[in-house]
């Protein structure tokens, strides 16, 4: 149901288009994962980490700040799978803001010293090909190896790419793009290392509160992903829910989190992130001009054509989307909405303004 305001009657064809074209993943979000949705034999694909159901799609449109129309439960508490990154390249975004990491060109092993970046394919990689998804990371974590994403590139059609999870020949860190999630789980136990304290309480104390967002969201890590650290157990989330996990969070949150991206990373007359990392989120990457730091981008039209080219989102399957337009003022979010069906989606919200 659309309980807009009046002036939001206007998205009610983007509504019902979203409502139609529901989610075609089983809302029984375990059973997803274990039936292949992301084309993984087991033991290698097996969940790990904690899932939930997912509901009736839901979703809301703000303009200037303001909510204009909304559809469904949009204070249900969902994954959000992949969206998860976009946060993750926030508390990156802290960290560097705090000089905790002084230059993100930097390799990660001078800051962090925990076996991981030791070998001579690992030594050199930096902050910013880990968030560029140019690392080329080589091992295993949370015992998910490298090579179970290998191939992996949402750009190409499939098999343009080789074989997902068909070990290939490593390249130089920098040199590659892979969209791979054992390596988006290496930048966040290694942001973990550096803050010395969980991400979820970063995020809370520095974004959330700060931003006035529900206490209902929570951020997972899997069973495998606790370390010591000064003493204290600490849990490394995940940067998504391949294996369970990830960032469970309202569109309302969402919504807050998208409209602090709209806003250079200003809240409120307070400058919560540095505009200068606000806007290296979106500086697309040499090997993919669609992709920044773990935001998605439009400069080309090639990820939602219909969108503006000034178009930034959080992207997680489901599909789960945050739609940052800065050229009209807009944030939406929509979630549960089938993939082939999101620019027809966006293609009617753009119509409707």
């Amino acid at each position: 149901m659309n309980r807009a305001t009046p002036n939001g009657q206007v998205f009610a064809e983007a509504i019902a288009f979203a409502v139609k074209h529901e989610s075609k993943m089983d809302r029984d979000i375990g059973k997803a994962l274990e039936e292949g949705h992301f084309a993984e034999p087991w033991p290698i694909g097996q969940t790990i980490g904690p899932v939930k159901d997912r509901e009736d799609p839901n979703g809301l449109i703000m303009r200037d700040g303001q909510v204009i129309a909304s559809w469904g439960d949009t204070a249900r508490v969902d994954m959000t799978f992949s969206a998860t990154k976009s946060y993750l390249a926030l508390c990156a975004g802290l960290a560097v803001d705090d000089g905790l990491i002084p230059d993100v060109h930097d390799p990660v092993r001078l800051l962090v010293d925990d076996g991981g970046f030791d070998s001579e394919q690992n030594c050199d990689i930096t902050w910013a090909q880990l968030l560029q998804l140019t690392s080329e990371w080589e091992g295993k974590l949370w015992d998910k190896p490298d090579w179970v994403d290998h191939n992996r590139d949402l750009s190409s059609k499939p098999g343009e790419a080789g074989e997902k999870g068909q070990i290939r020949q490593m390249q130089k860190p920098g040199t590659h793009w892979e969209y791979n999630d054992v390596r988006v789980n290496r930048l966040s136990l290694a942001l973990l290392r550096v803050f010395r304290l969980p991400l979820p309480e970063v995020l809370k104390e520095r974004i959330m509160d700060p931003l006035g967002a529900s206490d209902t969201w929570a951020w997972h890590g899997y069973n495998n992903s606790t370390v010591t650290i000064d003493g204290r157990q600490m849990e490394s989330v995940s940067g998504g829910a391949h294996w369970g996990g990830g960032l469970w969070i309202s569109s309302e949150d969402h919504a807050k989190v998208g409209q602090l991206m709209l806003n250079k990373g200003s809240w409120n007359g307070r400058q919560i992130i540095s505009e200068e990392w606000m806007n290296a989120c979106c500086t697309p990457c040499p090997l993919n001009q669609g992709y920044g730091y773990f935001w998605w981008l439009n400069p080309n039209g090639e990820t939602f054509p219909a969108a503006s080219r000034s178009s930034v989102f959080m992207i997680g399957v489901g599909t789960n989307l945050v739609w940052v337009d800065p050229e009209n003022d807009l944030v939406v979010v929509a979630r549960w909405l089938q993939k082939e069906r999101v620019n027809g989606f966006v293609e009617k919200v753009m119509s409707a303004l």
